[in-house]
């Protein structure tokens, strides 16, 4: 019997050693690319680079505004993200502990939204932004986004979990809706919570045709247009793929450290765990 579950035990690192290997290798590429010249880049017998080359790093971070696109991707991701939580938390609340006539067919509503294309939106929300002269503005790459339908369902979900005998508790005290919501429902469903900002934030981090179409400065940039533009599409640097990959890595840095502090919650929160017991 030891012997049998030894060799399950086994199996099962195997199995897992084999994906993680599949899931890193990408960004162990990218890196080692960016410590390459041109030319050993499209040598594809040349995973190594003879010379590691770290003025690549220097010449991206010091002589192009990619930071720039960095710190912009950050600022319009964090409040985006900001709102997203308390328009979500409020809507999932009134779904799951008020009652009111046309509470289903309102989240039916919700949920039927999630399924119109992202591109279908488009030209309205075009024409919404350009009526309120809020093209190519921080404030209307923030707005554009400050309903999140996958976190309104995700913190529904989560919400339907909590106790009905706490919210009732709760009102008795005297607690009103807001303090309900902040003081009670959301410290039981922070994992909850966490996953949907770590989703959001990474998906409004690296969103690039919605604000390619509403942004058309330098300055206003996020990170994938501005990699796209200043790097590939005719910018300084055409096609010099170590700097391309360059710029690639230290992109996806602050989302690796984004999920290295949030991946305990992250994973508690894809498994339905409210931190509650019994």
């Amino acid at each position: 019997m030891k012997i049998k579950t030894g060799i399950q035990k086994t199996g099962k690192i195997i199995i897992l050693l084999v994906f993680c290997v599949f899931t890193v290798f990408p960004f162990i590429w990218m890196v080692l690319s960016a410590l390459k010249t041109k030319a050993e880049v499209m040598d594809v017998s040349a995973f190594f680079p003879a010379e590691f080359q770290w003025q690549n790093f220097y010449e991206v971070i010091f002589n192009s505004p990619l930071l720039k696109y960095v710190a912009n991707s950050l600022y319009v991701s964090a409040f985006t993200l900001l709102i997203q939580i308390v328009t979500g938390a409020m809507i999932a609340y009134a779904i799951v502990f008020m009652n009111f006539k046309g509470k289903k067919v309102l989240f039916a509503i919700i949920m039927g939204t999630y399924m119109l294309p992202t591109a279908a939106t488009y030209i309205p929300s075009y024409i919404i932004l350009a009526n309120g002269g809020l093209l190519n503005t921080y404030t209307g790459l923030i707005i554009s986004g400050c309903v999140s339908i996958f976190g309104i369902f995700l913190l529904r979900q989560a919400f339907m979990q909590v106790p009905a005998g706490m919210i009732e508790a709760a009102r008795i005290d005297g607690a009103s809706h807001w303090q309900i919501l902040w003081r009670v429902v959301c410290p039981m469903t922070k994992s909850s919570f966490i996953t949907m900002g770590l989703m959001n934030f990474i998906t409004c981090y690296n969103n690039y045709m919605w604000p390619s179409l509403i942004t058309d400065t330098d300055e206003k940039m996020l990170v994938s247009q501005g990699l796209r533009k200043f790097f590939i599409e005719g910018g300084a640097y055409g096609t010099e793929w170590p700097l391309v990959m360059a710029g690639s890595a230290i992109i996806v840095l602050p989302l690796l450290i984004l999920f290295a502090f949030t991946q305990k919650w992250f994973i508690n929160g894809i498994g339905g765990d409210t931190g509650m017991k019994g």
